[in-house]
């Protein structure tokens, strides 16, 4: 008997979602350095008239004239820039999580928008902050917003109604940088994670009360201290600065404790995520109940082996910790082929 045939080929194996991502970062990097580049372009055009007002000598008493404001105002069509990041941050944010169901995708998106709305951006047009000035407009009405806040405001809310909390898993620059730095989570007793839960809503309700007072009384405490702003802006409050680096450090151990248990924003967008009309769905044909979903769930966003569609941040980890996600099994390619022997025949 006589065998001939080609070498058997290994099955190629598709990469980890941190190789995914490694293989896009150079890219990613790339194109900051060119926006990077004409922001500096465009603030470069922007001069404070400080010579058309009486100079500090002039006024006297120690006056020092302000710093120019940071960030620096921008053109219409830049803030169309920003709410066309928006609505396709949102956009992917949804399919990558509810249609794709990849980890490794969703990872991709909080990078970039990391960079972009966060160190680019400098953490400015923020939905968070907006708080303040939406409830001061209702109440005022010589107080007016720019269109662009108000967009930034309620696109989200209006997302987390259809699909969930989408503008947490990818694009919130705030629950990005908390993202990166969670190295092996601990799981908050359950009791403790829901009593903790309940201060964001507490710290929404004062933060509206503070804005909404008389002019001269006025206070927005939410962007006075919020603890990453200064990250991205590299300046800032000493002991904001510590506040946040604080939040980072325990971030490496319980998953986002900033989003889960401070965010005002998440006060709002967890009762309207509870109505979504679409939400994270844990392999719902083929059930496995064998809880790694909630083992890989760093939110405690999981019970009785189902996503809580108020708790769930889009992290796509559960996808990537289920054996039975289709992801996690790589189908043979055609060149997974092994040539039969041949046999022979006597005369």
């Amino acid at each position: 008997m006589k065998s001939t045939g080609q070498a058997f080929r290994p099955r190629s194996v598709r990469p980890p979602a941190f190789a995914a991502v490694a293989a896009w970062l150079p890219a990613i990097l790339a194109a900051f350095a060119l926006l990077a580049i004409a922001s500096t372009t465009a603030n470069a055009q922007y001069q404070r008239q400080v010579d058309v007002v009486p100079s500090a000598e002039d006024i006297g008493d120690e006056y020092v004239t302000p710093l120019v404001q940071r960030p620096l105002p921008r053109a219409d069509w830049w803030n169309a820039v920003d709410v066309a990041a928006l609505v396709v941050g949102l956009a992917l944010s949804s399919w990558l999580v509810l249609k794709k169901r990849s980890r490794a995708g969703s990872l991709l998106l909080t990078i970039a928008c990391l960079l972009y709305f966060g160190f680019y951006r400098q953490g400015c047009v923020c939905p968070i902050g907006a708080i303040q000035n939406v409830a001061v407009s209702l109440t005022d009405s010589s107080y007016t917003i720019p269109v662009v806040v108000t967009v930034f405001f309620f696109l989200p809310l209006l997302t987390a109604f259809f699909f969930g909390r989408a503008f947490c898993g990818g694009v919130c620059p705030l629950g990005a940088i908390q993202e990166l730095v969670l190295i092996r989570d601990v799981q908050v007793p359950r009791k403790l994670d829901k009593w903790l839960g309940l201060l964001k809503y507490v710290y929404l309700v004062v933060a509206v009360i503070l804005a909404i007072r008389p002019a001269a009384d006025r206070e927005f405490i939410i962007c006075r201290f919020d603890p990453f702003v200064g990250f991205f802006r590299m300046t800032g409050s000493g002991w904001v600065l510590m506040f946040g680096g604080a939040l980072l450090i325990i971030g490496t151990v319980v998953g986002r404790p900033y989003c889960r248990y401070l965010c005002p924003y998440g006060g709002l967008l967890a009762p309207a995520a509870r109505f979504s009309w679409r939400g994270v769905s844990i392999t719902p044909s083929q059930e496995l109940d064998c809880g790694l979903c909630v083992e890989a769930c760093p939110y405690g966003a999981i019970e009785k082996l189902r996503a809580v569609k108020s708790s769930c941040l889009y992290c796509a980890r559960c996808y990537a910790a289920c054996p039975n996600e289709p992801v996690n099994h790589p189908a043979p390619t055609t060149t997974d082929t092994e040539t039969p022997p041949e046999t022979s025949t006597q005369p």
